[in-house]
C-alpha cells in the first residue's frame, strides 16, 4: 500500500523513534552524528535529537529521531533494536506510542526542507518550479499618509505575494499553490532626520496562465500570517506530558 508523505513538519508517533540505552562515552554531538548516519540508510530524517538520562536512569543518554515517513521508521526499528550500531552494547528503539488522540496542527516545512524532501524522492532532476507572479503588496502610500502621526522609529513591514507552480515531467503532473509572507523593516534614520526605507522591488513574473485562471487560484486560497520563528522549532513538549508519551518498556 502507498504512504503519503506530505510536504509538512512530521507529528505522528508512528514516525517518531525513541531510542535508548546510548554509552556515556561519546559527547553529544558525536552520538547525535553516528545516528544520523546510521538511521539514514532507512529514509530522509527529518531531526536527530540526543538528551542526557535523567539522573535515576544513571549516566548515558537517549535520542528521539523523526521521520518523514512511517514505512521507513518501522524498517528502521525493525532492523536495529537490539543491535549494536556503533558502540559495544546493544540499543533499544521503540517507535512512539500516543495515549491520547491529539489533534496537531500541521507545519509546513520552509524552503530548503521542501527542496531537501522533493530531492530525495523525485530525483535532482525530477522536478521544478516556476513562479507565476510575484507581488509586492506593501501600501507606501498610506504610510506616508501616517508618518505625521506615528513615531518615527515605527516598524514597517514588506508584505509580498507569490504564485507557484511545481511541475513533475515524469508524471506529467504540476501543481500550483501560493502564499504570503510579511518581513518587518527597521526603518533609517538619516542625518537629516529624515526617514529613509529602501528595497528592490521584485520584477513581475508572466507565462502563459491567463488574468482569469490566476485570479480563481487566489480567491480559493487562504493565507496563514503566522510570525516567523513558530513553523518547525520542535519541543521537548512534543514526546511528552499530556499531548503525547512515550513508553518505555521496563527493563531486563
Amino acid at each position: 500500500m502507498a504512504e503519503l508523505v506530505p510536504f509538512a513538519v512530521p507529528t505522528g508517533s508512528d514516525k517518531t523513534l525513541l531510542v535508548w540505552e546510548l554509552s556515556s562515552g561519546p559527547t553529544a554531538e558525536a552520538l547525535q552524528h553516528s545516528l544520523f548516519t546510521v538511521f539514514s540508510h532507512f529514509g530522509l530524517l527529518y531531526s536527530v535529537r540526543v538528551f542526557p538520562n535523567a539522573a535515576v536512569a544513571g549516566p548515558g543518554f537517549y535520542a528521539v529521531i523523526k521521520f518523514y515517513s512511517a514505512r521507513d521508521a518501522h524498517r528502521a526499528q525493525k532492523a536495529c533494536n537490539q543491535k549494536q550500531l556503533f558502540q559495544k552494547s546493544p540499543v533499544k528503539i521503540r517507535l512512539g506510542t500516543q495515549h491520547k488522540a491529539v489533534q496537531h496542527n500541521a507545519l509546513a516545512l520552509n524552503s530548503s526542507r521542501c527542496q531537501e524532501l522533493a530531492n530525495y524522492y523525485f530525483g535532482f532532476n525530477g522536478w521544478s518550479k516556476r513562479i507565476i507572479k510575484l507581488q509586492d503588496l506593501s501600501d507606501p502610500e498610506e504610510e506616508t499618509e501616517n508618518e505625521d502621526m506615528v513615531a518615527p522609529l515605527q516598524r514597517q513591514s514588506l508584505k509580498f505575494f507569490c504564485a507557484l507552480e511545481v511541475v513533475l515531467p515524469s508524471y506529467e503532473c504540476r501543481s500550483p499553490g501560493v502564499g504570503m509572507a510579511e518581513e518587518p523593516l527597521d526603518n533609517l534614520e538619516e542625518e537629516s532626520g529624515k526617514i529613509a526605507v529602501a528595497y528592490r522591488s521584485c520584477e513581475e513574473v508572466t507565462d502563459a496562465r491567463t488574468e482569469e485562471e490566476l485570479q480563481d487560484l487566489i480567491q480559493v486560497s487562504c493565507f496563514s500570517r503566522k510570525p516567523c520563528g513558530q513553523g518547525e522549532e520542535e519541543c521537548l513538549s512534543d514526546f511528552s506530558f499530556e499531548e503525547q508519551e512515550f513508553t518505555v518498556p521496563e527493563l531486563d
